[in-house]
């Protein structure tokens, strides 16, 4: 599991093979991954925006940006924490996701919360 915290807002990833989802023999990969944000700061914050970039080990990168999360733009107050499955597919075994939130407080300051960086493996695809 990959950690960061940035602003206060705490940011934890697992990512999981889904087998019976994938097809390797047409190089789609997929994976599901649950996102667990939690607020230790001591202001109200709102996720707004998502910005995540998708590597496979070919060197294909692909970025999405988009509203929310899951179709929400959760409100998290002091302490509070908001989890959340979604999913990715690449047409390699391996390859990396991270990226960004857009938060904003209740008065209306926007700042940037960083995805660590997580791996999508096929299990016993890296030794």
């Amino acid at each position: 599991m990959e950690e960061s915290i940035t602003e206060g807002v705490r940011v934890n990833v697992e990512a999981i093979y889904m087998e019976t989802h994938s097809y390797p023999e047409k190089n789609r990969y997929v994976f599901a991954y649950r996102i667990r944000l939690k607020n230790f700061s001591q202001r109200t914050v709102q996720l707004l925006r998502r910005h995540w970039i998708i590597t496979d080990s070919n060197g294909e990168t692909n970025e999405v940006h988009g509203e929310g999360v899951v179709g929400e733009q959760p409100v998290l107050e002091p302490d509070q924490e908001y989890e959340y499955t979604s999913g990715s597919h690449l047409k390699s075994p391996v390859g990396t996701m991270q990226g960004s939130y857009q938060m904003k407080t209740t008065d209306g300051e926007e700042f940037e919360v960083t995805i660590p960086c997580f791996t999508l493996a096929v299990p016993g695809s890296i030794n």
